[in-house]
This record gives C-alpha cells, sequence and structure tokens, in this order.
C-alpha cells in the first residue's frame, strides 16, 4: 500500500512539473506591453522578450532610460513615455498601442512600474509620503490595466501584475506595503474576473532584490530627512542614538539581497508563455524560504520575528 501511494505521488509530481513546461507554440507575432522599463525588472524583461521574438512595447518614464533601451535592442522593439500616473498619458498610450496590434489585440501586459517611496515608523509620517507610492504603485497599475484590457481580452492573453513580499508581509511603515497589498486584492478580483474571457492573471512576489528602487542609499537619505524635521517629542521618544541605529540596521539587511534580476524574468516568462500559468510566482530564496512562509504563520510569531529586527526606543512612554 505504502510503495502504491508513493508511486501516485511520484506520477502526479511528474505530471505536475510536465503541465508546467507545456508552452504557447508561436511568440513572433504576439504583442506586449510592459511599464518601467528605465532600468531593474523592466528593463530586463524588455530586452530579453525582445531577443525571444516577441514585439515589445516597453513604456519608459525618461527619455534617457528609452533611447539607452533603443540601443541595445532590435527593430522589433518600440519604447514609448508614459507617467502611469498622468490619465491622459496613459488614455493616448493605450490608443497608440491598439492602432499598432490591430485586430491580434495584446497578448501580454506587464505591469512593472513601481516606487518604493519613504520607509519609516508610521507616526513619523504625513499622508502625503503615503500618496505617492500609492498613486503609482496601485491606482497606475489600475489604470493602465483598464485602459489596456480591451486589447488583452481581444487577445485572449495575458496580464502580470509585479506586486512583492510586501503585498503579504507588513515589513516596515509607509505607503508601499499597503500598495502592495492592494495590488495583490485588485490581481485576484481581476484574476477571477477575466477567467470567463480566456484571459490569464498571474502575480509575481518578488523578495528583496538589488535594483534602483531599493537602493539602499536612497532608502537611507529619505528615512534620515523625515528624521530631521520629526517633533522633539518623537525624537525624545525614540532617542537620539536611534537614526544611526536604524540605518546601520537597513545596511545590514541590504547586504544580503537577491542579485540575479533573471528570476523575476523567468517568472514573467512562464506566465507568459506557458499553456497553464501560475497564479502566484514567489521569486527569490528570501521569498520562498522566509517571507511567504512567515506570511501564513500567526500574528503573534510575525510580530515577534519582524520586531527583533527593530532598533528599541529609548523612551516610548515619553507622550
Amino acid at each position: 500500500m505504502f510503495f502504491c501511494v508513493l508511486a501516485l505521488l511520484i506520477l502526479c509530481a511528474f505530471l505536475w512539473n510536465y503541465k508546467g513546461q507545456l508552452k504557447i507554440s508561436d511568440i513572433t507575432d504576439k504583442y506586449i506591453f510592459i511599464t518601467g522599463c528605465d532600468t531593474g525588472f523592466g528593463n530586463l524583461a524588455a530586452r530579453t522578450f525582445d531577443k525571444k521574438g516577441f514585439h515589445v512595447f516597453a513604456a519608459c518614464l525618461t527619455e534617457s532610460g528609452s533611447t539607452a533601451l533603443k540601443a541595445n535592442t532590435s527593430e522589433r522593439l518600440h519604447t514609448v513615455l508614459l507617467d502611469v500616473t498622468d490619465p491622459e498619458n496613459v488614455k493616448r498610450t493605450a490608443q497608440w498601442v491598439k492602432n499598432q496590434v490591430g485586430e491580434k489585440g495584446l497578448w501580454g501586459l506587464i505591469n512593472n512600474a513601481g516606487i518604493l517611496g519613504v520607509l519609516a515608523p508610521t507616526d513619523w509620517l504625513t499622508v502625503e509620503d503615503y500618496r505617492e507610492p500609492v498613486e503609482v504603485n496601485l491606482f497606475g497599475l489600475i489604470n493602465v490595466t483598464l485602459n489596456m484590457l480591451p486589447l488583452v481580452k481581444k487577445a485572449q492573453g495575458r496580464v502580470i501584475n509585479v506586486s512583492s513580499i510586501g503585498g503579504r508581509l507588513a515589513f516596515s511603515g509607509g505607503g508601499y506595503v499597503p500598495s502592495k497589498y492592494a495590488v495583490e486584492g485588485f490581481n485576484d478580483s481581476l484574476r477571477r474576473d477575466m477567467k470567463a474571457f480566456g484571459v490569464h492573471v498571474s502575480c509575481i512576489e518578488p523578495g528583496l532584490f538589488k535594483t534602483e528602487l531599493s537602493d539602499p542609499v536612497k532608502t537611507a537619505e529619505k528615512k534620515l530627512a523625515i528624521w530631521k524635521h520629526l517633533s522633539p517629542d518623537i525624537k525624545q521618544q525614540y532617542g537620539e542614538g536611534y537614526i544611526e541605529k536604524s540605518l546601520d540596521k537597513l545596511k545590514g539587511a541590504t547586504s544580503s539581497v537577491n542579485t540575479d534580476l533573471s528570476l523575476v524574468v523567468e517568472s514573467m516568462d512562464h506566465a507568459l508563455t506557458s499553456l497553464f500559468p501560475k497564479t502566484h510566482y514567489a521569486v527569490g530564496n528570501d521569498a520562498k524560504t522566509l517571507w511567504i512562509p512567515l506570511s501564513h504563520m500567526p500574528a503573534v510569531l510575525q510580530d515577534f520575528l519582524l520586531l527583533k529586527q527593530k532598533v528599541e526606543l529609548a523612551n516610548p512612554k515619553a507622550v
């Protein structure tokens, strides 16, 4: 009996793995649109999918990013300047894409554009510190999706939303985590709504990767700038030595980030080309072994482990 069950489990594992390897037949006639292509995941994705033979529309925020990308890709790839927080810019870009793809529609939409914003304790912040990450990471993503969705439905294609382990576990105060939690919710509702249309929706959840978004110097500068403008009362509660210790912790955390950005692009590739794309892709050793498992654990354990990484306050009762 034991060997029968074991053989059945091995067969199921084989079939599951085989199913994941089945690919769509032709990509040379398919169009994909990627946001946030100036640097990082989006830039590498645009170059990778261009080499594979897709017709790539790469949206960049800056002219310099657009120029550099075009210099390293084929004539199949077209860049467009896009600020995802500008509704008129998004609408014009969607119309331009529609004119390019014609009746074929848009096979893939990769919502990759995002910013980190300020990472700091909640009581240091104002609502404006939350607004920018939410505008880019959430409302920008939703607006691009809504404008491109008719084209994706026409192709019965794929929507790929780049979230984060920050959408599964709140590792810091600031607007980044709430924006990514909301992306996860939008992704799940969109996936169910699009199922009847033959559109697959996937969510990429990278761990900590070395990109311009997670630049430790910029992150530290933003946190220090917030600290300098805090009220004397809050500084007394946290203690004068808090900011220095906090920045040291930040440096230590960024020393162990994932450096291979291709891991994220490989997940995008599977979501684009597999006959059976996954609904969620956890990417990076830290995401798979720490953040995602921890997100399923009781809150008391999450709090215990995450609070151990924080700097102790000098006088929290001085209120």
